[in-house]
């Protein structure tokens, strides 16, 4: 086990990159980098990679092993290279997490299992992330999104687990301020911080004590993202109506193209603001020719400059 997270804090925007895929859905190496690059051009103090916008679910290991090492020629070590590792089996987790390390991630995000979910007591997960945190050789940053494990991770057994030396924080993207701060007040510290998934409610999140978000609404509008960041917490802290406005921009974009459409709904975005979206891998589905215009309508509507 290595010893606990980088010098560095961990928070700010960091961006959950979508896997860019060829007509054939083997991967898109170029235009992968070109939307790493251009999301660090734009400000983000960091990069996910095999996070739920980024098809996790579909990809095979060799893939997510490249994804990493591709990511890391991009991103500079001043900045977080996070690597979605969470799976079905604590081995496999395991696994991956080496994988993660010897590829050049800084750390490991891992969502609880959850296919044999009846089984998934406090006592199956919290044994679960002991036995991950022990055996990574990267910190863990713990995965909370209900919409897809279909489990809420308690705020005492976060708690809990943000006791273990190389577990230092937590995504919570159930978009619930009660739950976020029941978070906060009971396992943020010096050394755990929590973070939100959240691009509707980034700003009251940020107000009540996180310390930034893995936001896929900031893969097409990260200067925004960053504004409401900024303008709360950062350098521009105490800017609370500037904060608000950004956020009154980003909460239609996040509601409706990120909850509301979806992976193809981001790369939707990405292609019609100039980055690479492109195709989706099956069995996902394109987007329709209405919701097509309808993103389209909801970045104009975000910021003129934004329409295609």
């Amino acid at each position: 086990m290595t010893e606990r997270a980088p010098a560095r804090p961990l928070g700010g925007v960091l961006s959950p990159v979508v896997t860019t895929f060829r007509e054939d859905e083997t991967l898109d190496r170029d235009a992968f980098l070109t939307n790493v690059r251009q999301h660090l051009a734009d400000g983000v103090h960091g990069i996910v990679v095999c996070g739920s916008s980024g098809e996790a679910a579909l990809l095979d290991e060799e893939e997510r092993g490249d994804l990493v090492a591709w990511a890391r020629e991009a991103v500079p070590k001043e900045r977080w290279l996070v690597a979605g590792c969470g799976g079905e089996s604590t081995r496999n987790v395991v696994r991956r997490s080496r994988e993660a390390a010897r590829r050049g991630a800084d750390a490991v995000l891992v969502v609880a299992p959850h296919y044999y979910l009846g089984a998934m007591t406090r006592d199956a997960l919290l044994g679960h992330f002991r036995r991950v945190a022990d055996e990574s050789p990267l910190p863990v940053i713990l995965y909370n999104i209900p919409k897809y494990a279909h489990l809420t991770l308690e705020p005492a057994l976060v708690a809990e687990l943000g006791k273990h030396e190389n577990i230092i924080g937590l995504k919570d993207s159930s978009g619930d301020l009660e739950l976020l701060g029941k978070y906060v007040d009971l396992a943020q510290s010096d050394s755990f911080t929590v973070l939100t998934g959240s691009g509707t409610t980034f700003h009251p999140a940020l107000q009540r004590g996180a310390r930034g978000g893995i936001l896929a609404v900031s893969l097409f509008v990260a200067p925004i993202a960053t504004k409401v960041y900024e303008c709360a917490v950062g350098s521009g802290r105490g800017d609370a109506a500037t904060a608000r406005r950004a956020q009154d921009q980003l909460t239609p974009l996040a509601a409706q193209i990120v909850n509301g459409l979806g992976v193809a709904g981001i790369k939707s975005a990405l292609d019609q603001v100039g980055l690479r979206g492109g195709k989706v891998r099956a069995p996902l589905l394109p987007l329709s020719p209405a919701d097509e215009a309808r993103v389209a309508e909801l970045l104009r509507r975000a910021d003129p400059r934004l329409a295609a």
